[in-house]
């Protein structure tokens, strides 16, 4: 409970949070080295990684893959595990064992789960056993097929007030935070005020308490779409690209490598060597 303390703490201070998401090493080391508040191991590496048409089709093995090198390159970082649906679709008993699998086997300090209908069983449990959790409402891309597609939610009074209603769930429940997608600003507003935790916002205006961003929108890295909510902070995956075409054009033409790329024999070595090339 003195995490959650902290946290409520720092809220009430007007700490904004900056979380990101990350799934290598690399990736995870920038992240730690440019201070970034969380690391998020999101079941977005399932779109923006492997390639999958949905975050439905990510499975507990590649998400406890990812975490253990966002954990190899950030030893120090706040890690959160997304806990894939995969993970959680039979409801509570396998969602603690996937849950410990984050904990133990991938070195996250805590995981998020996306709203469903055994989402406060499931997080009363995860709790119970001491595992952090944080909460995810509004757009929940693991259920968007079955629940209207990748739209805003709470744009009506009714839809809005059940958002409120499922936020101060979870926050009874023990969450430390929550995430809150593709809600307009105003609703966001006013649950934010709501609730003592933190609110994190991906698409929900600027008055929660953070934002999280999918690393490889803010970087330009993911091109089949852009969604509205994200800001593009550079254009790494052209850069890479432009890179590669002169990369590919130097290794045809010669250009690439010189001598300096290049490595060195002892003459005398090289005598020998040469000499025995056609001794058998």
């Amino acid at each position: 409970m003195g995490f959650l303390n902290e946290l409520v703490k720092a809220k009430k201070r007007k700490k904004k949070w900056a979380v990101l998401t990350a799934y290598d090493a690399p990736t995870a080391e920038i992240l730690e080295k440019a201070g970034i508040d969380w690391i998020l191991v999101g079941d977005s590496l399932g779109m923006v990684v492997l390639g999958y048409p949905s975050t439905a089709d990510v499975t507990m093995d590649e998400m406890i893959h990812h975490c253990k090198a966002v954990r190899r390159g950030a030893p120090h970082a706040f890690v959160i595990g997304d806990m894939p649906l995969k993970g959680v679709e039979q409801g509570p008993r396998q969602a603690l064992l996937s849950a410990q699998r984050f904990l133990h086997e991938g070195r996250c300090d805590a995981v998020k789960i996306e709203w469903n209908n055994s989402a406060l069983e499931i997080v009363n449990r995860l709790i119970a056993e001491g595992v952090p959790v944080m909460g995810h409402l509004g757009l929940t891309p693991q259920t968007a097929a079955a629940t209207g597609g990748y739209r805003v939610q709470a744009r009506d009074a009714a839809s809005a007030l059940e958002t409120l209603r499922r936020a101060k769930a979870l926050e009874a429940g023990g969450v430390f935070a929550l995430i809150l997608e593709c809600v307009p600003a105003a609703v966001a507003r006013e649950i934010t005020k709501s609730l003592k935790i933190p609110v994190i916002g991906i698409g929900a205006g600027p008055t929660c308490d953070g934002q999280v961003l999918v690393l490889h929108d803010l970087a330009g890295l993911f091109s089949k779409f852009t969604p509205r909510f994200a800001k593009r902070y550079c254009e790494a995956g052209r850069l890479i690209q432009t890179a590669v075409q002169r990369y590919a054009a130097e290794a045809r033409s010669g250009k690439f490598p010189r001598a300096k790329h290049s490595f060195k024999i002892d003459k005398e070595e090289l005598r020998v060597f040469k000499g025995g090339l056609h001794g058998g």
